[in-house]
């Protein structure tokens, strides 16, 4: 989907220029996962970060 569309992070477009689509996909669920961790633990409300 990242390649499909014109928004999207600039990691997971940098990541895919530099690695397979599988790869890639694998660092997507391993930042989500950790992400989902932290939020759980610190018991917190996910705030996507804003544009600079």
């Amino acid at each position: 989907m990242a390649r499909q569309r014109s928004s999207g992070g600039a990691w997971i477009k940098g990541l895919l220029e530099r690695k397979k689509p599988k790869a890639a996909a694998v660092a997507l669920a391993n930042k989500t996962a950790r992400t989902a961790w932290v939020l759980m633990a610190r018991k917190e409300v996910y705030a996507p970060p804003t544009a600079a």
